[in-house]
């Protein structure tokens, strides 16, 4: 596994997990990496520091007593960070996610085929596109359903 930090065209920065670099590189070209602050699909590897562990001689172990420091915003998560995994715990806990299948759904309860519900889910850019030229109201989530979270 593997850490980086990531910022988005509009200058969030925030971190994520990756199996690998290329799973990274992967996921950036599938459009599945996403701004955790404000869901943009245009976002880079930042600037970082590299996370390397010295060698473990004695002199190198650091006390019990020994200060550790800690990036300053790893402590506590920003009030964007807050307000967004709050929009998004609502979300999930008053709506039915309904995966891939978004486009469809949302269409045939906008033609009353199904019942009117509040939904979540994915859908491709073009369908997303073709539901809102059809007048199908939806709007994009700042966020990823958590099974895909980057």
């Amino acid at each position: 596994m593997i850490q980086f930090t990531l910022k988005c065209d509009q200058d969030h920065r925030f971190d994520s997990w990756f199996q690998s670099a290329g799973a990274f590189d992967k996921l950036k070209a599938a459009g599945m990496v996403t701004c955790a602050v404000c869901g943009s699909g245009k976002v880079e590897k930042a600037i970082m520091a590299p996370r390397v562990q010295a060698s473990r001689s004695k002199s190198a172990v650091p006390s019990v007593d020994a200060p550790t420091s800690v990036p300053a915003g790893m402590l506590e998560p920003s009030a964007a960070e807050q307000a967004l995994a709050k929009l998004k715990k609502q979300v999930e806990d008053n709506s039915e996610y309904v995966g891939m299948n978004f486009a469809r759904e949302a269409r045939d309860m906008h033609d009353g085929i199904a019942p009117e519900r509040a939904i979540y889910g994915e859908a491709k850019p073009e369908e997303a596109k073709k539901l809102i030229e059809d007048g199908v109201p939806v709007a994009p989530l700042p966020f990823v359903p958590g099974r895909k979270a980057n």
